[in-house]
């Protein structure tokens, strides 16, 4: 089965014992492509580097709703040259998380729209992560709004994307008519590891939904790890920690809810990956 990880972050502290190994044993575990997005303007500068020594990882440069509240303009001017690179592939993670809410949510508003501007200017799709309290949508909600105001599913859009998703909701959490919503807006929806967890059962309603070109998958290492992974034992990092060779467990969960085999899904997911996230000359 080829597969794809969407959404790797191997340049966090938890790889750093290891890091090395954990690719490799991504690349035999059969990952042809693997983005690792940043979180802050370190983080976005160190998943350039992978880029650079590994020409099948590719990059994404962005601040997190988290890291909001901190982020300094030089962090921005940063962001904002990292993305001129061309193994910068996408801009984020970014989005919003009025769950934890480690910045004020207008903040993160106001972080969100820059990163949405950003993605537009540069034809570089946005990574967007979307979180709200447990059984509530007002993230989701807010998020949908932001990408309307901002011109998302409009004709200036598609006319900078073509048929290319202009933003991609990572680790998708939330309902159908929220899917529904976003795929009207020509955004790409990408599962990890949160199908497993308990609340999260529309996700395989919604996984049956997208349609194949705008499908993508990943594991959001270190974290969501699905069943099967074992305590790490990594210095610093509790529980079990999650690795991008692991993204095949996600690969057949989708296959099986959309009724395909493993090649076909495998196929597929590689030509949505392909097709959304294009280095530019």
């Amino acid at each position: 089965m080829r597969l794809i990880d969407s959404h790797s972050h191997l340049q966090a502290e938890a790889f750093a014992s290891d890091r090395a190994e954990v690719i490799a044993a991504a690349r035999a575990g059969g990952v042809e492509q693997l983005l690792v997005p940043g979180w802050d303007a370190a983080s976005s500068a160190a998943a350039l580097e992978l880029a650079a020594e590994h020409d099948w990882i590719d990059a994404a440069a962005g601040i997190h709703p988290h890291e909001a509240g901190v982020a300094t303009e030089a962090d921005w001017a940063a962001i904002v040259h990292l993305a001129a690179d061309p193994s910068v592939v996408a801009i984020g993670e970014t989005g919003l998380d009025y769950d934890r809410m480690h910045s004020p949510r207008e903040t993160q508003l106001a972080n969100l729209r820059r990163h949405l501007r950003l993605a537009l200017e540069t034809g570089k799709p946005a990574i967007l992560h979307c979180r709200s309290e447990a059984g509530g949508h007002d993230a989701q909600d807010a998020l949908l709004a932001e990408l309307r105001a901002a011109g998302f599913g409009e004709s200036g859009v598609s006319g900078t994307f073509g048929e290319r998703p202009p933003a991609i909701l990572h680790s998708f959490s939330g309902s159908r008519d929220y899917a529904t919503a976003a795929l009207e807006l020509g955004l790409a929806i990408s599962f990890g590891g949160l199908v497993f967890r308990r609340g999260e059962e529309a996700s395989a309603d919604v996984a049956r939904l997208v349609p194949g070109e705008r499908l993508l998958i990943e594991t959001d290492a270190p974290f969501l790890a699905p069943p099967g992974v074992p305590r790490s034992g990594v210095p610093g990092f509790t529980g079990r920690r999650n690795s991008p060779e692991w993204v095949h467990v996600t690969a057949l969960w989708l296959a099986e809810q959309r009724g395909e085999t493993p090649d076909s899904i495998g196929e597929g997911l590689v030509a949505a990956y392909d097709t959304t996230f294009r280095r530019t000359p």
